[in-house]
């Protein structure tokens, strides 16, 4: 090869690389993706158009409840593979890989988080969600608060819907952008009318059964990668050797600083807060347990849906290890070879699979199936919200809609915000990388929307008023402070702190790029060993983003319970029981009469008393009122 030259002399780097190998010719020269790649990925996109196509004439007379629930009907196996590729949308597939390879394993301790949601889940909310039979979860908020409540949650719901799915939609391809070389915003057009297409004419399950195919290619792809990855770099030892003389493989952080990134209090706590929001409460997760026939098949349902997230954590956890070992000597994020953190996966998939015509695009395939089975899921919760929540009070303005027009608004309803998703990618690829960005930006509404459900289950007093009054209270604060601190990360001026990486194993010329070690030298620093962060940034900014959802909750029912006191709180005797949770209704004792009003409207005209009778008078006197 040709002669060494050191182009950092005394810094960090130190790395010493070769004339005549730039990075952008290795880059290109790992761009392998030919015919037989578009053909696997060209077939993915041809079994969801057909699935699509075939549940649009099965049920081409199909009504309303089996467009949006599958006529409450799906079995417990289909629906939790759904709910799984639902949730392990490609934001999941590439961030959790790019968050061990930056950050270390600490990550995984959310695993915790996930049995406390199923346990949470299963006798809290899902029980009560089930048992009303209904279509929209925000239609709870309405028997429980009032309209006002049902449409502010609706509102929320559809805000979170919004920011979520353009990210993802970009994920994937910036994957596809690594390996091809073909623009993002190329790409994503083609893909996403393709899901627009079959979750529009196919409804419920059309989406439910792509889902189960896009997950099976999701398992293939990813373990195909990993057991290649690991044979190439000399077996699990290998793997697990560089990972532990890195200290990206560490004990769970007992740190009990909230502006740590990750802890262990904060993955667990914060954490499963966060997934009862995104797994449970969230109409595109919830609409696919409405769709069970009882409360045995979405128990299972839930835990099968909890194994498949520890599987896919499992597997996204154990590739950031494989992408560390592969490019151990020579950090690819340094060298601008992946010129973003989320193309690592993507980098090693062409590394070890890139010579194996079709591999490569099975691994594509398998990251558009997360995205077109996440997208395809808030699309089709979309039209259900603008169908029950929206559409339901013009049936009461304007009488019962036909049919025919109900069809009409939930297909328009798809088509339009897929659109609008699709536009909105342009502004999502500058807001940096995805798994932090997606659940900082989320709970901007996660938390509020949280909280009408906890509030109207667990804490039986409170009034309409009060909830939107706490919700929108949240609301706001959480907008301040998610926008503002994803500002602060954007522009970088809040950094955290990575793990170490080198470049002195490089082959090839590059332009290093600024890492956050040498950004500190830059930026006056606190003492917080795990944030890279200025002094000047408010500390609010600066809290771990999985404490949001929580913050966010609790500052709306504190608020709401405030209200709630200075008006008038609520008699739970006055409601349907069946809207508490479970555990709550145990605690609400029945009237000692059976016809008893409200206790604050009215005295009994007739009390016993040491066995004689004596007289009150009522504040209202009711019309033939029965003797006791």
């Amino acid at each position: 090869m040709a002669e060494v030259l050191e182009i950092i002399t005394g810094s960090e780097y130190g790395e010493k690389v070769v004339l005549g190998v730039g990075v952008a010719d290795i880059s290109t020269a790992m761009q392998k993706f030919g015919l037989c790649d578009y053909a696997v990925f060209a077939t993915m996109l041809s079994i969801c158009i057909v699935i699509g196509i075939y549940f649009a004439i099965i049920g081409r007379k199909c009504n309303t409840q089996e467009y949006l629930v599958g006529s409450r009907k799906m079995n417990a196996f289909p629906i939790s593979l759904s709910l799984i590729a639902s949730y392990i949308s490609g934001i999941s597939l590439l961030g959790i890989p790019t968050e061990i390879y930056v950050y270390g394993i600490q990550y995984i301790y959310i695993g915790f988080a996930i049995i406390i949601m199923a346990i949470i889940a299963q006798n809290i909310y899902l029980p009560v969600f089930h048992n009303l039979q209904i279509t929209s979860t925000y239609e709870y908020l309405e028997r429980r608060f009032d309209k006002r409540v049902r449409l502010f949650g609706s509102v929320l719901f559809i805000i979170g819907l919004i920011v979520w799915l353009p990210v993802v939609i970009y994920v994937p391809a910036l994957a596809f952008n690594q390996v091809t070389g073909v623009n993002v915003h190329l790409i994503t057009p083609a893909v996403c009318i393709t899901c627009i297409f079959y979750t529009t004419i196919g409804g419920l399950k059309a989406v439910v059964w792509t889902d189960v195919v896009q997950t099976l290619i999701m398992v293939g792809a990813m373990i195909l990668v990993i057991v290649k990855g690991t044979i190439d770099v000399g077996g699990f030892e290998n793997v697990w050797k560089r990972n532990w003389n890195s200290d990206r493989i560490e004990m769970p952080n007992f740190d009990l600083n909230p502006l740590t990134r990750h802890t262990f209090w904060t993955l667990v706590v914060g954490g499963s807060f966060y997934l009862i929001q995104s797994c449970i409460v969230n109409q595109n997760m919830l609409q696919r347990y409405l769709a069970l026939t009882n409360i045995k098949h979405v128990n299972r349902s839930l835990w099968l849906f909890v194994f498949g997230l520890f599987v896919f954590i499992g597997l996204g956890a154990y590739s950031g290890m494989v992408i560390y070992a592969t490019f151990y000597k020579c950090d690819p994020l340094t060298t601008k070879l992946a010129r973003e953190k989320d193309q690592l996966l993507p980098l090693l998939v062409m590394e070890v699979l890139g010579d194996y015509p079709g591999l490569p695009g099975l691994f594509i395939a398998g990251i558009f199936s997360a995205a077109l089975s996440s997208l395809s899921t808030g699309l089709n919760s979309m039209a259900a919200v603008i169908l029950e929540d929206f559409g339901g009070y013009c049936m009461k303005s304007h009488g019962e809609i036909a049919e025919k027009h109900k069809q009409i608004i939930m297909r328009m309803s798809v088509i339009t915000f897929g659109v609008i998703c699709v536009i909105l990618v342009f502004i999502v690829e500058r807001l940096g990388p995805v798994l932090q960005m997606t659940a900082s930006i989320s709970a901007i509404s996660a938390g509020p929307c949280l909280s009408l459900f906890t509030m109207g289950m667990l804490l039986p007093w409170i009034n309409g008023k009060a909830a939107l009054t706490g919700g929108i209270t949240g609301l706001g604060l959480m907008a301040w402070i998610c926008l503002s601190a994803q500002a602060s990360i954007a522009s970088g001026d809040l950094l955290f702190a990575e793990k170490p990486v080198t470049t002195e194993g490089c082959h090839y010329t590059f332009t290093p790029k600024l890492s956050p070690a040498l950004s500190l030298k830059l930026h006056p620093t606190t003492n917080n060993s795990d944030d890279l962060h200025t002094n000047e940034i408010f500390v609010l900014y600066r809290m771990s983003y999985l404490w949001y959802t929580l913050m966010g909750c609790l500052i709306s029912i504190v608020v709401a319970l405030i209200v709630t006191f200075l008006t008038k709180p609520l008699d739970p005797h006055d409601l349907d029981m069946d809207l508490f949770a479970p555990c709550v209704r145990k605690l609400i004792k029945p009237r000692k009469y059976p016809n008893q009003p409200s206790s604050d409207e009215i005295i009994f005209a007739y009390e016993k008393e040491n066995d004689q009778c004596s007289i009150s008078t009522a504040h209202n006197q009711l019309p033939n009122t029965n003797q006791v």
